[in-house]
């Protein structure tokens, strides 16, 4: 049985040819099997893991504590409490005290964002301001709800003694509970004023504040229709932007050609300028520019300075012209990539969803993750704070290793889920670019990739995931640890610091980059990570100059999409709000449609390139396994296809040329070896 394999027509051939066919000639979608299996399981693994976290915080009580709210004894309201030992008044049973009440709810401490207060819970919040003790006393005997310690009776409150440290703070504000969590909020948050003064500290006029607030809540119907006409530019881009890559390209083209000569000729014109100048000045009169402490030296610095920065500016101006006229033949396959790309989505329409499914993908996800890290940060055993006498819950000995593990999940299966939408969009593309064809594709080219990647590929793409995660994680660290330190470390550990999260964030997209054309090429040969990572490598070491053309060109073209969006939205925002005029403060909404309109279009464009990357491996690989010829045709597009028949019409001519100048020497040669043979004079 080991000895043939199935292919996908049915029939049944030796394993060598396989092993062949499946390295050297890049057919895809004819043979699908499991990719890196023990990393789909590691991966499973890893999931239950995380849901064992969770379970385990409903289990130990974190979760009610949290939703349901406790107080400072340990007991959790609404329901009946064991009691713990060593803590007084614990073990109680609170079944109709439903709330918590926080005596001083306006003691926050801002850096640890938590309230510093004794919490209690009662029956129901004050429905109104309490001022003195005989308020309490009679909001206790009205509704039954004891706003001071549990072990003071309510008739009694304004003559014991103890009032002053287990009783509220007055004047007690009015307050409402949270709809979910059961806090007694004060209605009046003026008592968060320094809370709020430490958020907006940007903001030194109130009634600037409240203007700028008065007039995003006055144009919000506005904001959304803006909102909704940068969603719309940015699909509608994507469609026609292989119309106009060429123009924006050759803009480009223009702006950095024009950019580097015009830079030059600033320096060298500033240092002529500044080198007649001191001339004249050294003819007049040298000791006018002679300095207390160095003579002239200072001129010449300048001087010097000048022509350093015009000699390096000139060399760099070489290096780059001699490479734009290099590379000006790439150039037009980064125009026909594009043009292919919005082909591809005119074919895929599916694909202008796939930011739409990621973001509420990675929304749920982490909606349950603050979610658990919030039961974790009620879940443990219960511990009396000497400080406060307070009772708090903290995990202990390897229990607290779980908030570490929580922490690995946010990035593991974050990047996880960007890789199945590269996995996807790279198996959707691939269909689409090896179906010769394209009436016969599949009714929906990017169910059938998500469903490949299901069923195939989890491996993968946790592998890939994994990766990135290994790099990421370092950079965070040094990140933090840059942050605790700012002000208190020396220089030459800060400049370290940050060369090491500079490296990791280059390693990063590096790695990122990879690891999206290993998934292109596992969706092409169904190869596992490790060999699709060799093979894509080796593809774009093959192509490292059409590689850096795309990624220079291309990156630019479309952040120059994503510059058009933004400015034809921040357009229409000015003229709609300066349209309405019952309000004068519309620079906040405009920044809000602004940025909304740079993310909508830096999602949509981040998938545009993803096509224009795997576009290029397919292409590549076509190229260098197929001639053209009967039995081994191209796949490509006809806007390929003509770029591939200009390229060799351009090396057909400049091999007549070389072949037409080395001619005559050939000749010249041959004349020279008849003269040496023998015989010939005496002929």
């Amino acid at each position: 049985m080991s000895e043939v394999r199935r292919s996908g027509s049915g029939s049944y051939r030796p394993r060598s040819s396989w092993i062949k066919r499946t390295k050297r000639e890049w057919k895809p979608l004819e043979d699908r099997s499991c990719t890196d299996l023990p990393w789909f399981l590691l991966f499973t693994l890893f999931l239950v893991g995380m849901c064992g976290i969770c379970g385990f915080t409903i289990a130990t009580g974190g979760a009610a504590r949290l939703v349901f709210g406790y107080d400072s004894y340990g007991n959790t309201c609404g329901q009946r409490n064991e009691p713990i030992e060593g803590v007084r008044l614990s073990g109680l049973d609170h079944t109709d005290r439903k709330f918590v009440f926080f005596l001083d709810p306006c003691n926050i401490d801002i850096i640890q964002r938590k309230i510093k207060s004794m919490a209690l819970c009662v029956s129901q919040c004050p429905t109104e301001e309490l001022l003195t003790y005989y308020d309490l006393k009679r909001f206790a005997m009205m509704n039954g709800s004891e706003l001071c310690s549990y072990e003071l009776p309510g008739h009694k409150y304004p003559s014991l003694p103890e009032r002053f440290d287990k009783c509220p703070k007055l004047p007690v504000p009015e307050s409402k509970a949270l709809p979910v969590f059961n806090r007694c909020t004060p209605v009046d948050i003026s008592c968060y004023a320094k809370f709020a003064e430490a958020v907006v500290t940007f903001v030194s006029d109130n009634s600037m504040l409240n203007r700028l607030i008065a007039g995003v809540a006055a144009s919000k119907e506005i904001i959304v229709g803006l909102c909704l006409l940068a969603l719309v530019l940015s699909m509608i881009l994507m469609v026609i932007i292989r119309y106009i890559s060429a123009v924006l390209v050759w803009i480009l083209t223009a702006l950095v050609v024009l950019g580097s000569l015009g830079g030059t000729s600033v320096l060298w014109w500033l240092y002529i300028d500044y080198r007649m100048t001191m001339n004249e000045t050294m003819t007049k009169d040298l000791t006018e520019t002679e300095e207390p402490n160095g003579g002239m030296k200072p001129t010449k610095d300048h001087a010097q300075g000048l022509l350093i920065y015009a000699v390096s500016a000139t060399v760099f101006t070489g290096i780059l012209l001699l490479l734009m006229l290099f590379m000006r033949k790439r150039v037009a396959l980064t125009i026909a990539l594009f043009h292919v790309a919005g082909k591809v989505f005119i074919h895929l329409p599916l694909l202008a969803l796939q930011p739409f499914c990621t973001f509420l993908a990675l929304s749920l996800f982490w909606v349950y993750w603050i979610m658990v890290l919030l039961f974790l940060g009620t879940t443990g055993n219960p511990e009396k704070n000497e400080d406060t006498g307070l009772v708090e819950f903290r995990l202990s000995g390897a229990l607290q290793y779980m908030t570490w593990y929580h922490a690995v999940g946010l990035i593991w299966i974050s990047e996880f889920i960007l890789a199945c939408q590269q996995m996807t969009v790279a198996g959707a593309v691939v269909t689409y670019y090896f179906t010769r064809d394209k009436t016969k594709l599949p009714v929906t080219p990017i169910l059938s990739s998500v469903l490949r990647l299901v069923r195939y590929h989890l491996g993968t793409v946790a592998k890939g995931s994994f990766i990135i995660t290994l790099v990421k994680i370092p950079r965070l660290i040094l990140m933090y640890i840059h942050n605790q330190l700012k002000g208190k470390e020396n220089a030459c550990a800060r400049c370290m610091l940050k060369a090491c999260i500079c490296c990791l964030w280059c390693l990063e997209k590096c790695l990122n980059y990879l690891n999206q054309n290993a998934y292109a090429a596992t969706a092409i040969n169904s190869t596992s990570f490790c060999t699709s990572a060799r093979d894509a490598f080796m593809i774009l070491v093959e192509n490292a100059l059409r590689v850096a053309t795309i990624n220079t060109v291309g990156d630019f073209v479309l952040f120059l999409g994503k510059v058009l969006i933004v400015t034809c939205t921040a357009f229409a925002g000015v003229l709609a709000l300066n349209y309405q005029r019952d309000y004068t403060e519309w620079v906040l909404p405009l920044i809000i449609v602004c940025l909304f309109a740079f993310l909508v279009a830096h999602c949509f464009l981040s998938i545009f390139e993803i096509v224009v990357d795997v576009l290029f491996l397919c292409f590549a690989i076509d190229t260098k396994y197929n001639n053209g010829t009967p039995g081994r045709e191209f796949y490509m597009d006809k806007a390929l296809m003509e770029f591939v028949e200009n390229s060799r019409r351009s090396m057909a001519m400049e091999e007549r040329g070389r072949s037409k100048r080395a001619r005559p020497k050939e000749e010249v040669e041959l004349t020279e070896v008849k003269a040496m043979a023998p015989g010939t004079s005496s002929a």
